[in-house]
Parts: C-alpha cells; sequence; structure tokens
C-alpha cells in the first residue's frame, strides 16, 4: 500500500486542482438523489500533465512492488473513466489492456469487454475511485462472464467504507487506493483547503450520508 507520505501528497494534488471540493450552501446532489456538500471528480487529473504522471507513478510502483507484474495477465479500465488511467498504465508496464463497459453490447457479440481477453486471463481493474463498490461488482462481473478473472483493482481514490473491503472480499479481489477521506480530511482542514464549517459538514456526511441529506433537505423546505 502507499505510503502516508505519499497518501498525503495525493490528497493535497486531489485539493488544489479541484478535484475534491466542497460546497454546503449548494450541495452537489448524486446519481442516487442524495445531496452531498462534497465532490469527488478524478476525471480533473487527466489533464494536469504534472499530477496525472504522478498519479501513474504510484500506480506502477503498486503494479510492480504490491501486486507484482507476473500476478497479472491484462490492465482493465472501467468504462468511461477507468479507461484513461488504465491506458496509461498499461503503456507504462508494457500490458495489454481492455475496457469493460457498464453493460454488454446488445448486438455482435454481445459482450461486456472490449480488446482481447482470453480464458482465466487475471485481471488488474483500474478505476478512478471507489464509493460503495456496486459499480465495481458490475465490472467484475463483465469481466467474469467473457471468460477473465478479476483478481485486483486499483483506484486513485477510496471513500474507505467497510462495505466495500466486503464486497471486494466475497470476490476475492484485492483493492488498492492512492489516498482516502481519512487523509484528505485531514490535509484539507491542515491547510485551509475547506472551512471550518465545510470540514464539520463533510465529516458529518461522510459519517452518515443519508441523515445529512435528511437534515439539509428538511432545512430547505
Amino acid at each position: 500500500m502507499v505510503l502516508t507520505k505519499e497518501k498525503e501528497e495525493v490528497s493535497e494534488m486531489l485539493l488544489k486542482i479541484k478535484a475534491i471540493s466542497a460546497n454546503i450552501e449548494n450541495p452537489f446532489v448524486f446519481v442516487s438523489g442524495i445531496h452531498s456538500p462534497v465532490y469527488v471528480d478524478c476525471r480533473r487529473i487527466i489533464s494536469f500533465p504534472r499530477e496525472r504522471k504522478r498519479i501513474i507513478e504510484l500506480f506502477e510502483k503498486i503494479a510492480r512492488k504490491d501486486i507484482g507484474l507476473e500476478n497479472f495477465d491484462i490492465v482493465a479500465g472501467g468504462a468511461t473513466a477507468g479507461i484513461p488511467y488504465a491506458a496509461f498504465l498499461a503503456s507504462k508496464i508494457n500490458k495489454p489492456m481492455i475496457y469493460v463497459r457498464k453493460k454488454p453490447k446488445d448486438y455482435g457479440k454481445k459482450r461486456q469487454t472490449e480488446g482481447i481477453l482470453e480464458k482465466n486471463q487475471k485481471v488488474l481493474l483500474v478505476e478512478d475511485l471507489v464509493t460503495d463498490g456496486g459499480s465495481k461488482i458490475n465490472f467484475f462481473n463483465g469481466i467474469k462472464n467473457d471468460g477473465g478473472i478479476p483478481s485486483y483493482c486499483l483506484v486513485v481514490f477510496s471513500y474507505g467504507q467497510p462495505v466495500i473491503l466486503e464486497k471486494m472480499k466475497e470476490w476475492n479481489v484485492k483493492l488498492f487506493w492512492l489516498t482516502d477521506w481519512d487523509t484528505t480530511l485531514e490535509i484539507a482542514r491542515r491547510k485551509g483547503y475547506f472551512s471550518g464549517d465545510e470540514y464539520k459538514e463533510v465529516k458529518e456526511f461522510l459519517k452518515d450520508p443519508v441523515a445529512w441529506d435528511k437534515k439539509w433537505t428538511g432545512e430547505k423546505e
């Protein structure tokens, strides 16, 4: 796993380029409909060459030292956010690459993966972030149904919820991440990226998103 020093480096990087931002006056709305005082958008990283290069360097370090290049056959990117990270990493470590659709095509070979995935190839799935692990399970299913073996998952940012590791354990997939909320909140507080009120509200939200949503919508009614 990435050293604490490197986790802090990544957290500050994401805060600096506003890949993580807080807004307690006009909260963000998730696909689920839940309001959130904070939003993580790791897609922004690809537009910043220096930060992007550093993220891929850390991904490579984990792939080589923590996972071992001999322990997986192919790099997969989840559509759409994971595709550029998978492409950069696959090129860096000279591994073949595929990408995984959110659902199988309803025409042609009706596969969920694109590229060449041989039967029983061990796959490293690369993604931007993991929240509750739900979308990753969808990608794992796609890989499995097309003949591969999802073995490792590597993300820039993890929400750190216990349910994530539980789901990974069910699939026998080992999860690696560059940074998480524990580190990011500390950096945001210590270096002033979040105000005192923003820090308080984000921490409260992460403890219980549903309760925070109800509180916010209730105050606005």
